[in-house]
């Protein structure tokens, strides 16, 4: 496919460079087999940059319809079919890029805050 020339590993990246390393990415692979709520996802997406993860734990709330899915995280066959897909088909990544930015721009702390309290006004 050649990737592996492509491809940078950049173990920890503080969280003041991650912007700027993210809006050079040409896609975000994310297959995790544990989450929290995937906010590598959401992070990538809020930078306009095309996200190809698994439909597993959180993620597909945090990728929503903007990312790409591979049913099983482990799969690194369905992984690697779907990189060209989101690399070498423009109008695919035009429509994650923009779809990624609409979604991001869900997910806000006042739009959160704002669940929450309505969550506790009707709990309480």
């Amino acid at each position: 496919m050649g990737l592996r020339e492509n491809v940078r590993f950049l173990g920890f990246v503080d969280d003041g460079q991650l912007p700027a390393l993210l809006n050079l990415a040409q896609a975000l692979v994310y297959p995790s087999l544990y989450e929290g709520f995937g906010l590598p996802v959401l992070e990538a997406l809020a930078c306009g940059v095309p996200v190809v993860t698994a439909y597993n734990t959180s993620l597909p709330e945090a990728g929503g319809t903007a990312a790409r899915y591979i049913e099983v995280a482990t799969d690194h066959e369905a992984l690697a079919a779907e990189l060209p897909r989101v690399l070498h088909d423009e109008p695919e990544r035009q429509r994650m890029s923009h779809a990624g930015l609409a979604h991001a721009a869900q997910f806000t702390w006042e739009a959160t805050a704002r669940r929450v309290m309505s969550l506790y006004e009707q709990v309480l």
